[in-house]
């Protein structure tokens, strides 16, 4: 049924999971208007899904989503005691985080509509 948002394991119709995905890059852009919620609630089908993705374009989205969370969580965890010390600093550096992260959001959702991969990390 062409409804269903969160495909199961054994779905291989490109169409649930396009849903799928465009609904998590949404929930992350809609974050900054709950407070991130709406990003949590993301992360947790990111989880719960992402195994099951029947293709590398779709695990390389929701590893990009994941990474993109992440990384941003753990910026902003860093540099919380500047607000503690100094607003401004505080404010500057959440900011720059902020455009960082929508960057990455609307990035990863444009390549997305493209039908192109997310590139995997060089290591």
């Amino acid at each position: 049924m062409s409804a269903v948002i969160v495909p199961d394991g054994a779905t291989r119709d490109p169409r649930a999971w396009d849903k799928l995905v465009h609904v998590l890059y949404a929930l992350h852009l809609l974050s900054w208007l709950s407070a991130g919620i709406f990003s949590i609630v993301a992360m947790a089908i990111n989880y719960w899904k992402r195994w099951e993705a029947p293709t590398d374009f779709y695990r390389s989205h929701f590893r990009w989503l994941s990474r993109s969370f992440w990384f941003t969580l753990i910026a902003l965890v860093v540099t919380a005691p500047l607000w503690l010390l100094f607003v401004f600093p505080g404010y500057v550096a959440w900011s720059l985080i902020g455009l960082w992260y929508l960057y990455r959001f609307v990035k990863g959702w444009w390549f997305f509509f493209e039908r192109r991969a997310m590139p995997w990390p060089k290591i």
